[in-house]
């Protein structure tokens, strides 16, 4: 089943809407309204810079083919940013909008409790990257960014 994007359409219908003249394919501008459609968003001129320097030169725009895996791979970081935001806000128990070595304390007795305390200390330390005493959601976000790429 496809899904749909807040406006309630399909990603295809999206392209269909945004390749206005029927082309084939999305130009820059064409896609910038696209990503506003799905995700109610301007894209940055880096983003779509990005974008478009990966299109097939050959064409003249984003393919069909090629949005919809664009569109896929934004979803899947956009859902993987909420579930990183999920367990930051799980183990800041106290609604801070950070996380202090007594929260990493408490969170692993609960995940990993054989965990000694220096091994919980080196890792908020390795997360805590400013070494303020406090783990931003930012700092958690990077260190949960950083394993993903390494596994």
């Amino acid at each position: 089943m496809e899904q749909s994007n807040y406006l309630g359409l399909a990603d295809p219908d999206v392209f269909r809407a945004c390749d206005e003249d029927n082309k084939g394919y999305l130009s820059r501008e064409d896609f910038k309204v696209a990503v506003v459609m799905l995700f109610g968003y301007k894209p940055s001129k880096i983003e779509a810079d990005s974008v478009m320097s990966s299109v097939d030169p050959n064409t003249s725009g984003i393919q069909l083919k090629e949005f919809l895996d664009i569109v896929r791979k934004k979803k899947e970081a956009q859902l993987y940013r909420n579930e990183v935001r999920h367990i930051f806000t799980a183990f800041d128990r106290h609604y801070r909008g950070y996380l202090t070595l007594e929260d990493f304390k408490k969170a692993f007795k609960q995940v990993a409790p054989k965990l000694s305390e220096r091994i919980i200390l080196e890792v908020f330390r390795e997360v805590d990257q400013d070494s303020d005493g406090h783990v931003s959601f930012k700092d958690f976000e990077y260190a949960m960014n950083s394993g993903q790429k390494q596994a």
